[in-house]
């Protein structure tokens, strides 16, 4: 049995923003990029990501306040958070190559994550919607992410206090994270 999908459901709000978070990927990376020429650039990808982060949190609550929850929207949402966490992560690796070891640990945990859903789907059987652990993991990746660009390039403090920053965030993120992995994989093995 396969699993089906209105397309039509992509109209919806919640939808709608998904689908922008996954169009603010590249100009958030492209302007991070930019950003080692022009350190101006930095507070635009900091007013990005806010973005990003926003329409994530608005999506899930215009989705359940209007009942718009969606098949679709229930696979967009995960995607779009497991593909902006990757670029993202990605652009702060080519800074602060200190926190590559937690970048990697956050990438395979979504490429699992990513693989869990795409079995399920192979069997037919529907992944489950984002729960709350992992909006918290997500949601502290963000907060991490924008603190570090911030205290980096606003704030200007030196490079050793911004690699111990770094990694002090990374950690409690990747920590979030893992609980969510932990969390989704219990829920995989009993739909298993």
């Amino acid at each position: 049995m396969a699993v089906k999908f209105d397309y039509k459901e992509l109209k919806t709000v919640p939808n709608i923003l998904t689908i922008v978070r996954i169009l603010l990927i590249a100009p958030i990376v492209w302007t991070f990029f930019m950003g080692k020429e022009n350190q101006n650039y930095y507070i635009a990808v900091v007013v990005l990501i806010v973005i990003s982060g926003l329409t994530d949190f608005f999506d899930g609550i215009i989705a359940r306040k209007f009942n718009q929850i969606t098949e679709i929207g229930k696979m967009l949402d995960p995607l779009a958070d497991k593909l902006t966490l990757i670029g993202i992560a990605l652009c702060l690796c080519s800074l602060f190559p200190t926190v590559l070891p937690l970048i990697i640990v956050l990438i395979i945990k979504d490429l699992l994550m990513l693989c869990g859903a795409a079995l399920l789907l192979k069997r037919g059987t529907k992944p489950p919607a984002a729960k709350w652990y992992g909006k918290i993991g997500t949601f502290i990746f963000y907060i991490s992410v924008a603190v570090i660009i911030f205290l980096d390039f606003v704030c200007n403090l030196n490079d050793s206090v911004m690699s111990i920053v770094s990694i002090v965030l990374m950690i409690i993120t990747a920590a979030a994270m893992l609980f969510a992995l932990g969390k989704y994989f219990s829920i995989f093995m009993d739909i298993k």
